[in-house]
């Protein structure tokens, strides 16, 4: 009797303080906005499943805590995402991974879909292409995800992070549970608050790092148009072809994309599809060129190192920064002249309070602006010793994800 008398003690105390966060959340700015992408990375720290507010009809807590018990038992690196099927797509295991910042492998039901990506230390581009083939014959969203949690957990290698275990459990006395509701009552008011204040010190500071990012790509797609303009290329010219006049298409439409990415982007991270957009179309240019100079075509290669607007590389040399280590880049013709010739070569600068430096040199707001254009396996190995490269060299920039960055798949 004892014991009810204190439940019911504590959930009179704490059952206000429920009903009124709701009713504050309800009415917040953007309360019906798509979770943030932080916010799941931050939830996945905590916990390896995580179901979206607009996804509980796919799978109910109760198995969602089923689910996370099995594979915190297992002691694995498996991570779970249920998220509604409106969900933004757009680079979203690449953003997951990266605010998780934890090497392992990720499964994410969204709607009816489901998909999954991994670090190649975890699992072969292979072995996840398995998984998801498999899981994609399941049924409802619980059976699905406890095949995949199953043949995962007897695949993957590596182990859990230590923030999933919560640690001691065990009987908690009355006096503690009367304290935590009172806690809840003296604080639970002024969470919300903090949680508001952090919210928008976060959004704040992307806002910067957007503003830093803007004037850069801003002057790669001037470039890239003004490239286009000096191609001076008529699909009805005397000797175009249907590839040729492909290769123009893909090139105006990666122009258009990254203006259009551009404009859209709310984030840092969402640069990256711009810049990855505009190499594509670089690309696309190259092949045409030499389509028309009846060259052999160009293989795909990373972009010049020393400043991606001057097109895709031609060779890999070795350099030395100033006061660095020596390291194999990939370089434009023109830069492996000027290095041959013991010239330096033309390095893309950009501003910071210290005045002009290098990109590499100007801190991390420029990595999703870089790792756009190079990929995250290639860049972190580019850029040892050097600001952005230490950033780049984490976990959280996920270097060598074998299951492969971009949208979601079918």
């Amino acid at each position: 009797m004892k014991g009810a008398r204190v439940q019911v003690l504590i959930r009179l105390l704490v059952a206000p303080v429920i009903a009124a966060l709701a009713v504050l959340m309800a009415g917040a700015p953007g309360a019906q906005a798509a979770t943030d992408v932080s916010e799941i990375g931050a939830a996945l720290r905590e916990s390896p499943v995580y179901v979206d507010p607009a996804a509980t009809d796919l799978l109910s807590k109760s198995d969602a805590d089923a689910l996370a018990d099995k594979i915190e038992e297992a002691d694995e690196p498996v991570f779970v995402a249920v998220l509604p099927a409106d969900y933004p797509t757009g680079n979203l295991f690449q953003n997951l991974r990266t605010e998780t910042g934890i090497t392992g492998l990720y499964g994410v039901r969204l709607g009816d879909r489901f998909d999954a990506r991994a670090d190649s230390s975890v699992l072969s581009r292979q072995g996840v292409n398995n998984l998801v083939t498999a899981a994609q014959g399941a049924g409802d969203a619980k059976a699905q995800l406890n095949d995949f949690v199953d043949d995962a957990l007897r695949s993957v290698r590596g182990s859990a992070p230590a923030s999933w275990d919560s640690g001691g459990g065990g009987a908690v006395s009355t006096g503690a549970l009367i304290a935590a509701g009172a806690v809840v009552v003296a604080g639970g008011a002024g969470l919300y608050t903090v949680s508001r204040r952090n919210r928008r010190r976060r959004e704040a500071e992307q806002r910067e790092s957007l503003e830093k990012l803007r004037v850069v790509v801003d002057e790669d797609i001037t470039a890239f148009g003004e490239e286009l303009d000096r191609l001076d290329f008529h699909p009805g010219e005397p000797g175009a072809d249907d590839a040729m006049r492909a290769d123009y298409a893909r090139a105006l439409d990666a122009y258009e994309q990254a203006k259009t990415y551009m404009a859209d982007a709310r984030r840092p991270e969402d640069v990256r599809a711009v810049t990855q957009a505009l190499e594509d179309g670089r690309f696309s240019l190259s092949q045409l060129a030499a389509r028309r100079a009846g060259r052999p075509l160009p293989e795909r290669r990373p972009p010049c190192f020393f400043d991606p607007r001057h097109g895709p590389s031609v060779a890999d040399v070795t350099w030395t920064p100033p006061g660095g280590t020596t390291r194999q880049v990939p370089v434009c013709a023109a830069d492996r002249t000027r290095l041959s010739e013991g010239q330096d070569p033309m390095i893309r600068e950009v501003d910071t309070e210290y005045g002009r430096r290098p990109y590499w040199d100007a801190g991390p707001a420029y990595g999703p602006w870089a790792g756009g254009y190079f990929g995250g396996g290639i860049l972190p190995g580019l850029l040892v010793g050097t600001m952005l490269g230490g950033m780049m060299a984490g976990p959280a920039y996920g270097a060598g994800y074998g299951g492969g960055y971009g949208d979601f798949g079918g």
